[in-house]
């Protein structure tokens, strides 16, 4: 593993939930964020004893006057620069809109001096598996905020949420994605986990082979819209683990943080140019940059890297962790599930390396 950080210099605002034990939200986006090199400020959202998977929990949800009065903080101490801002899951429409209002400032502070200078990383947490688990105010209040995104990581039931279209093949999930880039201006979207077939292709996986009992396997898919918000689709699958994890969207939006800001970069050493497409609102690139070479598809494939090796580590220690308790009858439900989810809380600390330097098995394919 190189001793040097793998992404330029980076301050980020990283904008999400927090917990005492174990990795979720902040949780998670700091530590991951951190260990690529970048220098993040953290704004809690909430602040509980453990994610809400173990069914028990003690804490706080902030209000939106607090968030606000927290943004007000830095910015009197002149700590308010951020060349990046992630925002994962905030608590209620009114915090929605707070937190909302912190990514238009720092979006006008850059469009008045170098448009290249701010990027808005925004997961709209707000539901999977076509159940929401916020209120329903929060869907429109997120609606109003994704045009000021650059890039935005719904998983497929919110991305239908925020384009209005049922996915259901690969038409629908082109017509959605094709709304959120013309009638939102969303420069990049990846969503995050699509379930339904989309079209026969062969293995992701250069190094896969044939096999009956090839794992069950869900996709990415991505694109960067052109100047004439036409999208650009790449689509990048992997296989599922027969696990439970928390925080795995987490993971994901802090990856994608730090990776696109690390294949800008690279793509303009690449082209022999220095900080142009960096210098671009929304690190838009080029009509003639091919669906496989944009940014936003070298970064998936990096993030999907570092993905599957840490949920591989935390599988095998999982397991590890669960033997013999899964059949101890003494042990109630209750105590095997709280005991269950402990074992589940992915294993980052003692795994730098899956981060930081990840080997590339799954790579995007044209859609």
């Amino acid at each position: 593993m190189s001793a040097e950080p793998p992404v330029p210099e980076t301050s980020v605002l990283a904008v999400a939930s927090h917990v005492v034990s174990g990795n979720v939200g902040n949780k998670i986006a700091v530590f991951v964020l951190q260990s690529m090199g970048c220098d993040v400020a953290a704004l809690n959202t909430v602040q509980f004893s453990n994610h809400t998977g173990y069914k028990q929990w003690k804490g706080t949800r902030v209000s939106a006057q607090e968030i606000t009065d927290l943004w007000d903080g830095l910015k009197q101490s002149y700590l308010d620069s951020f060349e990046m801002m992630l925002s994962g899951y905030v608590p209620g429409a009114a915090a929605v809109e707070a937190v909302g209002n912190i990514g238009k400032e720092l979006r006008d502070k850059a469009n008045a001096g170098k448009p290249g200078s701010f990027f808005w990383v925004l997961d709209p947490v707000m539901g999977d598996n076509g159940r929401l688990y916020v209120a329903e105010d929060v869907v429109p209040a997120y609606k109003s905020l994704i045009p000021y995104a650059d890039l935005i990581l719904p998983n497929q039931f919110e991305a239908e949420l925020l384009s209005g279209v049922k996915i259901s093949d690969f038409a629908s999930l082109k017509h959605a994605i094709q709304v959120l880039h013309q009638d939102f201006g969303v420069p990049h979207i990846v969503i995050t986990s699509v379930s339904m077939p989309l079209l026969d292709s062969s293995s992701s996986s250069s190094s896969s082979s044939p096999s009956s009992d090839k794992p069950r396997s869900m996709s990415v898919i991505g694109s960067t819209m052109t100047s004439d918000r036409r999208p650009r689709l790449f689509r990048i699958s992997f296989p599922v683990f027969d696990c439970y994890f928390s925080g795995t969207g987490d993971m994901f939006a802090a990856l994608m943080v730090a990776r696109m800001r690390e294949a800008v970069f690279a793509f303009d050493k690449q082209n022999g140019v220095d900080g142009t497409l960096g210098d671009k609102r929304s690190w838009l690139s080029g009509d003639d940059v091919d669906a496989l070479d944009l940014p936003l598809a070298r970064a998936a494939e990096k993030v999907l890297a570092s993905m599957h090796e840490v949920l591989e580590r935390t599988c095998q220690s999982m397991t590890l962790e669960m033997a013999g308790k899964q059949d101890d009858k003494s042990v109630d439900e209750k105590t095997l599930h709280l005991l269950r989810s402990r074992a589940a809380e992915l294993k980052l600390v003692r795994h730098l390396s899956c981060l930081r330097d990840p080997t590339i098995e799954y790579r995007a394919e044209r859609i």
